[in-house]
């Protein structure tokens, strides 16, 4: 039942109600933003994508990794997939909207990476799609959804679903969600830096030498110890 008022009163007593359950999500946001600050500092990406004010939420989480929340750090290496204009036109044009991400998720995705999908429904066919291509090819999934249960929520590996009916309030906690994911991200970000300090080594006797990603460091041991960057 929507509280009678005026729009101010309306808007200020429906997200005051959303966010009392979303204080229990205290350990859940520390939780992703302590793997992902991890998964970057290896090497890994973050993917996001969403549709109409989602899509804007996502580009949004993007900058502050690639650029900074508040410290200066490195930059971090994260999408948002709708910000690619021609290839999402494109793909809309010769096989239709339903794959608009789940194409491009096939294309940039690397396992150990995470597709992070917003949706304040959790209809949304083609983010459903997009989850389905990313568990294919060994992609991590979590979702930013309103009222759960829901079909992307289903779809992922992990849900953050907001508890509330209004659109508006589910996109203004969204929001809330990206800035806090990034300062736990941040704060965990020295420790995950400082596990990956030591370069990779490679041993060619074994024949079975450890995965490289481009800018990882890498140190042929079975020789001079001459170092290269890959």
């Amino acid at each position: 039942m929507m509280p009678t008022g005026s729009l101010l009163d309306t808007h200020l007593t429906n997200l005051a109600a959303a966010l009392v359950p979303y204080r229990r999500c205290e350990r859940q946001l520390a939780r992703w933003g302590a793997d992902l600050a991890h998964r970057l500092a290896a090497g890994g990406r973050l993917l996001v994508a969403g549709n109409g004010g989602s899509a804007a939420e996502a580009q949004h989480l993007t900058a502050e990794l690639v650029g900074k929340l508040h410290d200066d750090r490195q930059p971090l290496s994260a999408i948002a997939l709708h910000a690619e204009t021609s290839a999402l036109t494109a793909i809309a044009n010769d096989y239709g909207y339903a794959d608009v991400y789940a194409r491009q998720v096939r294309a940039h995705g690397r396992p150990g990476d995470v597709l992070l999908l917003l949706s304040t429904s959790g209809t949304s066919h083609n983010l459903v799609v997009a989850a389905q291509a990313a568990r294919d090819i060994g992609v991590t999934t979590w979702a930013l959804t309103g009222t759960a249960p829901n079909p992307l929520a289903d779809a992922c590996d992990d849900v953050l679903a907001v508890a509330s009916p209004d659109t508006q309030v589910v996109q203004e906690l969204h929001l809330v969600t990206s800035h806090l994911l990034c300062e736990y991200l941040e704060q965990e970000l020295p420790a995950a830096l400082a596990a990956v300090a030591d370069p990779v080594v490679v041993h060619a006797a074994s024949g079975t030498p450890a995965p490289v990603r481009t800018g990882v460091e890498v140190v042929l041991d079975g020789g001079a110890g001459q170092q290269v960057d890959a």
